[in-house]
């Protein structure tokens, strides 16, 4: 991969004129768009076909319940993930996601409640809860992420230009508790307070206790068999003019959360943090699936003492863990991040079953000495969709992605963004 030398105003002046011009779009066609989806929604999941619809044919059960504008019923996946992990293993994720209405359809935004057992064959395990409600009339919204694991996994160290054998395994116990309440102050944007806890336990490396303070040149959090606790309040803003989580209808997602983590809440040292995610979703048909997805986040830490393991890293994005297909989870940690993403998307049938994406990806970490942003990291990859649930628009999603010196497989329940 080469080296591109690049400067913070540089990267940044072009990410936010772009992503500016990306709000004042969206904002000039929300109408037309929502206005259009919703006269099109209907026939559109009237004609597709899902593996639950092919599974009742197959047993010849009856009662395909079309789906209620008024009603909240609940639509069920059950899936699974897969990911390799350090040692030799392969890391599993069973998911079961219950969605449902808390108020009129046509007015509230599909909720959604998941629950995921983590196994896998060499010693990992947990078990992850996640909740994203939306209240009638999308009132309120609630953002919720809760999870337990013993979770061992591979380091590099600081920056973005590490040499791809110099990792060692760090292990640790990791609580989590994330949770958001909001209110809506005008359609689509809402704000409101939240709170976050990182707690990191038994944090060690295989053989040497000590090696991760001098292995990572960090000071904060990598000390042996030592634990870091971040616990803070957030300030949450957010513009969400889609519809639908799993399977986003056009529109515009911005997310703007600003951590502060004090010593008096319990927190192992004081820091702080911001965290900007925005994404755009581009249609070329309303009918079926043909679309440009778009995605950027800006993550970075304010001041100098934060944990180690609680320092911006690729696959470590706080809401999703999706971030960078085609790396390793933890390749690339610094002080702050930068992160794009483009996927198109399309239907392969008529009938809405199968469909394909082809992506790519981009990051990039500052540097521990200038805090400049000095290499970028591409990756790119496709994947197959099979609609699984068509009520609830959830697909079933594996993708290849590669990037230099490595590739991976990846299943899951419902699209990446």
């Amino acid at each position: 991969m080469m080296a591109t030398p690049l400067k913070v105003k540089k990267m940044l002046t072009p990410v936010f004129l772009t992503l500016g011009c990306a709000y004042s779009m969206v904002v000039r066609g929300q109408t037309a768009d929502s206005v259009q989806v919703k006269k099109d929604t209907l026939a559109m999941k009237a004609q597709q076909r899902d593996l639950i619809g092919i599974g009742k044919d197959i047993l010849h059960i009856k009662g395909n319940h079309p789906v209620k504008i008024k009603g909240t019923g609940v639509f069920f996946s059950l899936g699974a993930s897969s990911t390799s992990v350090a040692g030799s293993g392969n890391l599993l994720v069973t998911a079961t996601t219950a969605a449902f209405y808390l108020g009129p359809s046509g007015t509230t935004y599909l909720s959604s409640l998941t629950v995921s057992p983590v196994l896998v064959v060499h010693d990992h395990w947990g078990i992850i809860l996640k909740s994203n409600l939306w209240f009638k009339n999308n009132a309120w919204v609630e953002q919720g992420d809760t999870r337990f694991l013993y979770y061992p996994q591979y380091t590099w160290g600081l920056g973005g230009n590490p040499d791809n054998g110099d990792r060692i395994i760090v292990d640790y116990k990791y609580l989590r508790l994330y949770h958001a309440f909001l209110k809506r102050i005008k359609p689509y944007l809402f704000a409101g307070l939240g709170y976050q806890f990182d707690g990191h336990f038994d944090i060690d490396t295989k053989g040497d206790s000590s090696y991760l303070a001098t292995f990572s040149k960090y000071e904060f959090g990598t000390s042996p068999s030592e634990k870091s606790v971040s616990s803070g309040l957030t300030l949450n803003l957010l513009y969400d003019s889609r519809k639908n989580q799993f399977n986003p209808l056009p529109g515009f997602y911005g997310n703007l959360v600003y951590r502060l983590n004090p010593v008096f809440l319990g927190s192992s040292t004081y820091w702080s943090s911001l965290y900007l995610d925005f994404r755009k979703y581009v249609p070329f048909s309303f009918k079926q699936q043909n679309m440009l997805a778009f995605w950027a986040f800006y993550w970075t830490t304010l001041g100098t003492h934060t944990p180690y393991l609680d320092l911006p890293s690729i696959g470590w994005d706080p809401y999703q863990q999706r971030s960078g297909r085609g790396f390793e989870q933890n390749r690339y940690r610094g002080t702050s991040m930068l992160y794009f993403e483009s996927e198109y998307r399309r239907d392969i049938t008529h009938d809405g079953l199968f469909g394909f994406v082809l992506f790519t990806n981009l990051n990039t970490v500052a540097e521990p000495d200038t805090r400049n942003f000095s290499y970028l990291h591409p990756a790119a990859g496709a994947g197959l969709r099979i609609k699984f649930n068509k009520h609830s628009n959830t697909n079933i999603a594996l993708d290849f992605g590669q990037s230099r010196g490595y590739s991976a497989f990846y299943l899951n329940m419902g699209e990446t963004f």
